[in-house]
């Protein structure tokens, strides 16, 4: 794919104006505000990642984090979103496999986990089909945040075994739950 991929972490405006209309186009609602990334990135506690097309138009973004200690270290997908033109063509699974292997060559992770929807709509299941087909294991643990209606599930992508999760995918919630604390924490 003739797509360049690019990391930062630390913000900047401009990368984010290209950004932000694929990440508002896939996440209308329940979207972290500017602000809270723009902290995250800040703290150095998340990643912005984009995939560009040969105009260096914004086609894919992404919002990740690494949690976890030397041996237990796991990225999390925050946010990954593919322009709704570009869906369907291949964009998103070369983006997440340039997400993977810098994770692995930078940070060492073990796994990757994604939190998707818990749904039966047709969106719901297409999400999560995408990262089924992209090696992610859906756990059968549903969670429930109070601050938002609809439930989550965990998918784990494992980089160093088998795959196998301990329990029913509610273990997972502790590595995303991390994440999301230091997120909405200030300074």
């Amino acid at each position: 794919m003739d797509i360049e991929f690019i990391t930062i972490d630390q913000w900047d405006d401009a990368l984010w104006r290209q950004m932000e209309p694929v990440y508002r186009e896939a996440f209308p609602s329940g979207a972290k505000p500017e602000g809270i990334l723009h902290s995250m990135l800040n703290r150095r506690i998340a990643y912005m990642h984009a995939g560009l097309n040969p105009q260096g138009q914004v086609i894919a973004m992404a919002v990740t984090g690494v949690v976890g200690q030397a041996e237990d270290k796991i990225l999390i997908i925050d946010y990954l979103a593919v322009a709704k033109a570009q869906r369907g063509a291949g964009t998103g699974t070369w983006f997440l496999e340039q997400i993977r292997a810098w994770a692995v060559q930078e940070h060492e992770v073990r796994g990757i986990i994604i939190e998707a929807e818990s749904g039966t709509s047709d969106t719901h299941k297409e999400r999560i089909h995408f990262w089924e087909r992209s090696g992610f294991v859906l756990t059968s643990y549903v969670h429930q945040y109070i601050w938002v209606p609809e439930p989550y599930q965990a998918l784990l992508l494992p980089l160093d075994g088998p795959g196998n999760v301990a329990d029913d995918g509610e273990a997972l919630f502790r590595y995303i739950n991390a994440f999301h604390s230091k997120a909405y924490r200030k300074g």
